[in-house]
């Protein structure tokens, strides 16, 4: 449906003159008066149970007056009751009063709100006349129904045959083009509002607003509501909810303190809107003078306004607040447990530091456990969030539990829930589950393939993650950007050239898609693998845009690794002058002169490190066992339990020197100003954190480290060797990638260090 009948186009549809002045209320069923019944047997609903009423009309023989039947069609709505609906239905077809217009119109009502759409059109279909109320009243089920086209037709078929649309039946009109995204047709309805000038009527008003709205006009939604002539609380929260969906989140906060002063009272659905503005903006003071608002309105107890409060608590970082809200709830629905569950989430991206990060992750899994021991039901997007928060804490047993309930629970054939296992199983290590993930599931979107053609490439795997790419194509699925980061990704870690570079041409010529900085690091860390250093600076050159911090890292490390100092000094000089304040880069440049003894240029770096007053890394390292976190610092005095940990790793370091590895401590720097090493490297933080889990893990489970900083060269040469030496898989995810040390070898391909 693309436009209006002609008969609405040409401009030949007339509204009555009065129509213009007055508005018409939601299907105002017209009153009759009826005269009352005299028979004995006279049946007066209203005073009888609904049962005992409806068993009458079953077996009654008389006839009764059309309005007896208006409360017991009613009942039927509240009780959503189609077989009740449909026996007093034939009842009134049997004593020969289906021909009452009111009558009828209402029990098109009744079967559209019981979701029976075909018996209602079987009844507007049987009448013998119709009014515009009829005609609304189907309308606005089809609508209600999900049924937004249909409603579009019967808005023709009304227009068609001459009918003379309400007010109401406007608005129900602008909300299927919502529906449908049909906003060239709600244009011309618009139109038609504007040549009859009843643009100011709510609830014409509010629709367009709505619709405006949803085709991301918010210029012409404000306007829209700014023709109401009498603005009632839907009004204000379409306006609000409006700014919300188009970006313009302190315009909506502005309107809500014009509601306010206008002497108009939120409701619910006003709550939420403005308190997701707040959590958009991060506005905690506003949002907590709009808690106690709602408070004070009568909403504390309101599960949705409940949740929008909790999680605009848990955004901007209120966690103990947030719980005593939780925690007060008397009734706990799903969306609140899943508000929690995604809230200590987000709090994991706004930790200070890699422990608080950790830390909330755990308890988003505790709150997860809480869940499921209340004998609720977790849905698709619970097992998403928990799935994604054992991704970052790198947590398998965990994961793995977790798909467990997932498979209980039937949710394994859903393709969100399915990529986030592949998500899981990769960023904790275990490319072999991921793999199986990927197989299993039944369909696969774009975003399924991309994130395994990802795990391949991370994994070392290039030979797969491109067989992957070419099987994806050969189905008709088409790439886009991110996929080709991974292609890229994978080609860089083999040293494929050649197929590197077709696939950027073809990524451009074949699908359009024009590079970006991910494209070109993922070239560049391949010319840098290789040795082929002024290459890589040549593809620098070639970008539309600046390098980031990352590119200049990658950089740095192949100068170091390949020995162009001098390219090496100038890379991380521009690193610097991204972000002055990044240690870890001072500590990297200041190593880098260090080592090529260039003492003037150590002055000037540590210079620069004092009047920045950048302190020492702060390097951090954990992993968990048994559901418990344990952290660790370089150069931390152990105590128990964790005392027999420097014994353990020197041992470690014995053994691993009679392999070939040597120790590089000409890198270890010291602060001038404090005999305290900066970094005692042989005590890094990685190390205490793999050395503990050696210790306390099965023989031959793998030992997974999360660290806050990059590796330095020497803790990844001490990985390989322990790898080796114990016959563990050491799995280490550092601030820079993923590095699975299996029997002597590492995922990154020895490309990992940067100090």
């Amino acid at each position: 449906m693309a436009s209006l009948p002609s008969v609405v186009v040409g401009n030949t549809l007339k509204l009555e003159n009065e129509f213009k002045k007055n508005s018409v209320t939601p299907l105002p069923f017209e009153k009759k008066n009826h005269s009352p019944i005299n028979s004995d047997k006279a049946l007066e609903p209203l005073n009888l149970e609904f049962r005992e009423a409806l068993s009458l009309i079953k077996e009654g023989s008389e006839k009764v007056e059309s309005a007896s039947y208006v409360p017991l069609l009613q009942e039927c709505i509240k009780k959503k009751s189609v077989s009740e609906a449909e026996a007093i239905h034939g009842h009134i077809i049997k004593m020969g009063i289906h021909e009452d217009l009111f009558l009828m119109t209402f029990l098109v009502n009744v079967y559209a709100k019981c979701g029976m759409m075909g018996s209602a059109r079987k009844v507007f279909d049987n009448l013998p006349k119709r009014n515009v109320v009829t005609w609304t009243s189907l309308m606005s089920g089809y609508v209600q129904n999900s049924q937004p086209e249909v409603a579009i037709n019967v808005f023709q078929e009304m227009l068609e045959a001459g009918g003379f649309p309400t007010n109401y039946t406007l608005g129900v009109a602008f909300n299927a083009c919502s529906l449908l995204g049909h906003f060239e047709l709600g244009k011309q309805i618009h139109a038609y509002v504007v040549k009859y000038e009843i643009g100011d009527d709510t609830s014409i008003g509010n629709a367009l607003c709505s619709l405006y709205s949803k085709s991301h006009n918010l210029d012409s939604a404000v306007k829209a509501f700014r023709m109401i002539a009498d603005k009632n609380v839907i009004s204000w929260t379409a306006a609000i909810s409006a700014c919300g969906d188009n970006g313009d989140s302190a315009m909506g906060l502005s309107l809500f303190v014009d509601m306010l002063c206008a002497d108009v009272e939120p409701n619910e659905f006003t709550f939420t809107s403005v308190l997701s503005l707040c959590c958009i903006m991060q506005a905690l003071k506003i949002g907590s003078q709009i808690h106690s608002l709602s408070i004070k309105l009568g909403y504390g107890s309101n599960l949705r306004v409940t949740n929008s409060i909790m999680y605009l608590y848990l955004k901007n970082g209120w966690i103990i607040e947030a719980k005593k809200l939780f925690d007060g709830m008397e009734t706990i629905s799903l969306v609140t447990w899943n508000a929690m569950i995604a809230g200590l989430a987000q709090m994991m991206d706004l930790g200070e530091d890699g422990i608080a990060a950790h830390s909330s992750g755990f308890e988003a899994l505790n709150t997860f456990l809480r869940l499921h021991h209340s004998g609720m039901k977790p849905d698709l997007f619970t097992f998403s969030s928990v799935l994604s928060i054992c991704s970052s804490l790198v947590a398998l047993e965990q994961g793995e539990q977790i798909h467990a309930q997932v498979i209980k629970s039937g949710f394994l054939s859903d393709v969100v829930v399915g990529t986030t296992l592949v998500n899981m199983y990769n960023k904790c290590g275990s490319i072999d589950r991921a793999s199986k993930a990927f197989v299993e599931m039944s369909t696969r979107t774009l975003i399924s393939w991309t994130s395994m053609i990802t795990a391949f490439a991370q994994h070392g795997y290039s030979k797969q993650a491109l067989q992957l790419f070419e099987d994806m194509r050969f189905v008709g699925v088409r790439p886009n950007k991110v996929t080709f980061v991974g292609v890229l990704s994978a080609c860089s870690h083999a040293g494929l050239v050649k197929e590197a570079l077709t696939y950027f041409d073809m990524m451009k010529k074949e699908y359009k898609i024009k590079p970006v900085m991910d494209h070109y690091a993922c070239l560049i860390d391949m010319f840098v693998r290789l040795g082929r250093v002024d290459e890589a600076f040549d593809f620098v050159k070639k970008m539309d845009f600046e390098p980031n911090e990352f590119l200049w890292s990658l950089l740095i490390a192949g100068c170091r690794s390949h020995g162009k100092l001098e390219l090496g000094f100038y890379a991380a000089e521009q690193l610097l002058s991204l972000n002055p304040k990044n240690s870890e880069a001072y500590f990297l440049l200041l190593n880098m002169y260090l080592s090529a003894e260039r003492w003037k240029d150590v002055s000037r770096v540590r210079k620069l490190m004092k009047d920045e007053k950048i302190g020492k890394l702060k390097d951090w390292s954990w992993i968990s066992i048994r559901d418990k976190v344990h952290s660790f610092r370089t150069g931390d005095q152990l105590n128990p339990p964790y005392e027999n940990i420097d014994i353990f790793l020197s041992d470690l370091h014995d053994k691993a020197s009679t392999m070939g590895f040597e120790l590089h401590t000409s890198l270890e720097l010291k602060n001038e100003e404090d005999d305290e090493a900066t970094f005692p490297i042989g005590r890094h933080s990685e190390k205490l954190a793999v050395a503990f889990g050696l210790l306390n893990t099965p023989s031959a489970a793998p030992v997974r480290v999360i660290k806050s900083i990059s590796m330095c060269r020497d803790c990844h040469s001490f990985m390989k060797f322990i790898s080796q030496l114990t016959s563990r898989k050491i799995i280490i995810r550092d601030s820079k990638r993923l590095h699975k040390f299996v029997n002597g070898h590492c995922s990154c391909g020895d490309f990992g260090s940067l100090v």
